[in-house]
């Protein structure tokens, strides 16, 4: 099997650190990937060679975590990271080691990562250094923490989401004693900054199978200490590869609590997304929705909306297709091709400026939406003193 194009730099930076006298393998999920014939841009690289050492080979280098024996290197192409073995001491906050020490053994290395599936390195021969049997766990579709499960999730708590979402993006079963450390442990996800947990949770949300991780989170009891309710029935027909409609249908099922999304860090585009589906929902169930919702919500809002209908087995009687055709059907896309402004009514009138402005426009918009006048100045002047005259 051959390397992917993508990986000439990492391969052109291992062969250079060979040839200075030092091991480089490329290490992670890339040689999971590569195992699985899956593309894999993200390629780093584990080296023997002290960082001192690595910036001497390389005419250009980036210092971006040499603390931690990470140096990013400049020369081959494109960055390519390239990172000292280490050994790693006590995870006081379960989160990062307390203290991190440069090897020259790249099994030191590798028995401190996560899964057996993650712990694999690749020679610049092509050929695999799998110490932990994670091409076996890979075939078998099991996910197994490196060593002592319970070790690993106690360095850093969040691996215990990152096994769920990872069985939720290969659709692999979690390993009986690794399930067991995660029961045992979920207690110290309290310690993972939130921020962390939402970038998992949108991982979730976009993977395959987010349903399995559903089943997960309920089984490991991790659901006692996350925001939200997990409950798996009400996701055994999601898909999406979107992760704001993943945000938007958690706050749904936990009836359109919106509040989520503050506890789980989420950007206010998030927020604005989200409240905009649910709204659009819940028109979509109630009265079903008016020309001025297709003008005034994107395809994408309407789409979204029309989808979680689905999902929640909710009847409706408008297709994909229509909705399409219905939004671009409209005599104008947007409230700013609206062909009068409040500067025309002011010099159609002799009123102040005042909040009635903001009224008649919204009034002149709907009109032309619903085909009452068309969007032209002369025809919506007339428009105007006809409606200022029944006002």
């Amino acid at each position: 099997m051959k390397f992917p194009k993508q990986w000439k730099s990492a391969i052109d930076v291992i062969t250079k650190i060979e040839n200075a006298g030092y091991e480089a393998f490329i290490v992670g999920g890339a040689v999971r990937d590569y195992y699985l014939q899956k593309d894999s841009s993200d390629v780093d690289v584990a080296t023997s060679a002290l960082p001192q050492e690595v910036q001497a080979i390389f005419l250009q280098t980036v210092d971006v975590g040499i603390d931690h024996g990470t140096v990013l290197v400049l020369d081959c192409g494109e960055p390519i990271e390239v990172t000292t073995y280490r050994t790693e001491s006590t995870y006081s906050d379960h989160r990062r080691p307390d203290e991190v020490n440069f090897v020259r053994d790249l099994p030191e290395d590798l028995k401190r990562r996560d899964f057996t599936m993650n712990a694999m390195a690749l020679r610049n021969s092509g050929e695999f250094v799998d110490l932990f049997n994670g091409r076996q766990d890979i075939d078998a579709q099991i996910i197994r923490a490196v060593g002592f499960a319970e070790e690993r999730f106690q360095e850093d708590a969040l691996r215990m989401l990152r096994a769920i979402r990872f069985s939720a993006q290969m659709d692999f079963s979690i390993e009986e004693n690794t399930l067991k450390a995660i029961q045992n442990q979920v207690e110290s996800i309290k310690f993972i900054a939130m921020e962390r947990i939402q970038v998992e949770m949108s991982k979730i949300w976009t993977s395959p199978n987010p349903v399995r991780a559903i089943h997960y989170i309920q089984w490991s009891q991790l659901d006692a200490y996350l925001p939200g309710e997990f409950d798996a029935i009400e996701w055994e027909t999601f898909q999406s590869m979107n992760r704001q409609v993943g945000w938007a249908y958690f706050c749904l099922v936990n009836g359109h609590d919106v509040a989520l999304l503050s506890a789980y860090r989420c950007s206010n585009k998030d927020k604005q997304f989200v409240k905009q589906v649910l709204l659009a929902y819940e028109k979509l169930q109630n009265e079903g929705w008016q020309r001025m919702d297709y003008l005034q919500l994107e395809l994408e809002i309407l789409h979204t909306a029309h989808l979680f209908a689905t999902w929640q087995f909710v009847p409706t009687t408008i297709s994909f297709e229509q909705i399409e055709k219905m939004k671009h059907s409209l005599p104008i896309q947007h409230k700013s091709e609206l062909a009068i402004s409040g500067k025309d009514l002011l010099q159609w009138t002799a009123n102040k400026a005042g909040p009635w402005l903001q009224t008649t426009l919204q009034a002149a918009l709907s009109a032309v939406v619903n085909g009452q006048v068309t969007n032209d100045k002369e025809q919506l002047k007339e428009w105007f003193h006809a409606f200022n005259d029944e006002g």
